[in-house]
């Protein structure tokens, strides 16, 4: 109307289906790409995957796999997981964000196999040797 010069000002509505909560990588993926109003397809071909592995992701249906990890971080920007505090849970983030085998790992740090296995799941402990060698890795890593 002509003698009503009232201009509303407000957020925008968030897209539907926009994560109220980030707990999972999927959670993440949907916010990233609704925040720059990509399709899922448009994100697929960035990370390498399909539109139905986005989707998938997205809804929480599966995670993605170790050698996906790295090609995620890099389209969200920023690494979405919570920083671990004890030693096994670094190593096991140091391998995911890298999209590392524990056997791909473990040459990378010169150990077995077995010796990773054991740090990782609390069964043995690294030597004051190793321990050096993981400081440098991690510190590399910015973890």
């Amino acid at each position: 109307m002509p003698f009503c010069k009232v201009t509303l000002k407000g957020p925008k509505p968030l897209p539907l289906g926009y994560p109220k909560r980030l707990k999972t990588l999927g959670d993440h993926i949907r916010k990233k790409r609704l925040d720059l109003r990509l399709l899922q397809r448009q994100v697929a071909e960035q990370v390498g995957v399909t539109e139905t592995t986005i989707y998938n992701w997205e809804n929480n249906r599966s995670t993605p796999a170790l050698r996906h990890i790295p090609a995620i971080i890099r389209f969200l920007g920023y690494f979405p997981l919570q920083t671990p505090e004890s030693l096994p849970e670094k190593l096991i983030l140091a391998r995911r964000t890298r999209g590392l085998s524990r056997k791909r790992m473990a040459k990378t740090l010169g150990v077995n196999e077995s010796t990773l296995a054991r740090w990782e799941t609390r069964k043995g402990h690294p030597s004051k040797e190793s321990l050096k060698v993981l400081k440098a890795f991690f510190q590399h890593a910015g973890i």
